[in-house]
């Protein structure tokens, strides 16, 4: 308010190298601290004249003036175009060919504020020939900067698989990959990410991460004791997953699918979530791989998520992966059914909070769907039996025709059905005559002789 960028303007052009800087750095603070100050830091024609002097200025002064693009950038799609139009990108560029790793650092931060907006800013980074430059900095022996190019890199390829695939021409994949064992936590944290954008946009993109040989080691992330590396080791496990049978297939093999099963078990809250997706992604593609899933123990976790988390999206997810499991056959309903999750489905899908909260929508919706994924092809009618007392007319449709389907064929279900109390229940439904659950209900009473009905 009292116009000291405009007061600062004129000492970014002083003659002595230490007022310059301490200029722009008082410039970078200001304008990293709100949108309003980037704003007017853009108003004041500041952004041309730093870029113009920054070739022949020292390693200090291109710091500090790589901080400042990248403080106005970050606020939005907007500054950042504003950077874009100064010619900053070109002057960032000599930035990242610079022989002192703390300017190329800067630069790349500035490049990765741009980049992370949205696909068009992105094309321009590459279009200024940045990626390669950025390759080579993650080739480079300061931690730093091998972190925030592999970020920046992360966030080029996040948008498209055209940008994605302008990484992976640079070699960015082998690189990446050569550094999942690295020890620190960040840069691994970031390493991952930069895998799963370049693997999530199609299946070749995710062959030639699989190619760079990352399984098994990438298994040993989800052990480790940081919870993004966690995640984004099984975020990327989940991006591989989901695009073919075959990919599947292959992290079954690797032990991936066991390795997945257990750090959903020994963690909690989002952290979860990216294997949860896989665990159903593996399942959906066909019944084999959803035997798998079953063998390797995956329904007692995923029946825990369920219960223990609060999220509803994380609920969402874990009742989806179920019905994923135990949409194939009856020996798969009956897995899942045995584990005893339909009752907690039920509850779910029959929580009175429904009406009132939209983020509740997503899990009532998923445990709707797993539960008719499910009661399709299940035939055990003990894990059955406790529905019936207050599913809804639409789930009680899909529970009686498996018992009008079981019954008349099996005298021992029959027997039980009776003893548990079952058939009494059965005749307590109230049903719109000529109905289909009316038909169930005539199906399921005709397998008994009229006084036991009675």
């Amino acid at each position: 308010n009292s116009g000291v960028v405009t007061l600062l303007r004129p000492l970014l052009l002083d003659v002595v190298p230490s007022i310059r800087q301490t200029s722009a750095l008082a410039l970078g603070r200001l304008a990293d601290y709100d949108v309003n100050l980037a704003e007017a830091v853009v108003k004041a024609g500041i952004l041309p004249q730093l870029v113009c002097s920054l070739p022949e200025e020292n390693r200090y002064y291109k710091k500090t003036a790589a901080f400042v693009l990248r403080a106005v950038a970050k606020h939005s799609p907007q500054l950042a175009q504003a950077v874009v139009q100064c010619g900053a990108l070109e002057a960032l560029v000599i930035c990242l060919e610079d022989f002192d790793p703390g300017v190329k650092e800067a630069a790349s931060w500035a490049f990765d504020y741009i980049a992370r907006h949205n696909p068009e800013l992105s094309q321009a980074v590459v279009d200024a020939g940045a990626v390669p430059l950025l390759v080579l900095c993650i080739q480079e022996p300061e931690i730093a900067l091998k972190r925030i190019a592999a970020s920046t890199l992360s966030d080029i390829s996040k948008h498209s698989p055209e940008l994605a695939q302008t990484v992976v021409d640079a070699r960015a994949i082998a690189h990446l990959a050569q550094m999942i064992p690295n020890p620190d936590a960040k840069l691994k944290r970031q390493v991952l990410s930069a895998l799963s954008q370049i693997a999530k946009h199609s299946v070749d993109l995710a062959e030639l991460v699989v190619e760079a040989e990352i399984f098994p080691v990438v298994l040993t992330c989800l052990k480790d004791s940081d919870e993004y590396v966690k995640k984004n080791g099984a975020t990327l496990i989940r991006e591989i997953a989901k695009h073919t049978p075959e990919l599947s297939q292959l992290i079954v093999n690797s032990g991936g699918v066991a390795a997945v099963i257990d750090c959903i078990g020994s963690c909690k809250g989002a952290v979860r979530l990216p294997g949860i997706m896989m665990l159903g992604y593996v399942a959906a593609h066909s019944g084999n791989l959803s035997m798998a899933v079953i063998v390797s123990k995956g329904i007692p976790p995923l029946c825990a998520c369920l219960i223990e988390e609060h999220e509803d999206h994380i609920k969402a997810a874990a009742a989806w992966a179920l019905g994923q499991i135990g949409r194939h056959t009856a020996e798969h309903a009956r897995h899942v059914a045995v584990a005893n999750v339909l009752p907690t489905l039920l509850d779910i899908y029959v929580d009175t909070r429904s009406s009132e909260d939209l983020k509740m929508k997503a899990s009532i919706f998923a445990a709707k769907r797993a539960l008719k994924n499910i009661l399709e092809k299940c035939t055990y009618l003990p894990a059955l039996e406790p529905l019936l007392h207050d599913a809804p007319p639409n789930i009680m449709k899909h529970i009686l025709g498996q018992f009008s389907k079981v019954l008349p064929h099996d005298s021992k279900a029959r027997r039980l059905f009776v003893t548990t109390g079952g058939l009494k229940k059965v005749q307590e439904i109230k049903a719109e005559p000529g109905s289909l659950l009316q038909e169930y209900i005539n199906a399921i009473n005709h397998c008994y002789p009229e006084e036991i009905v009675r």
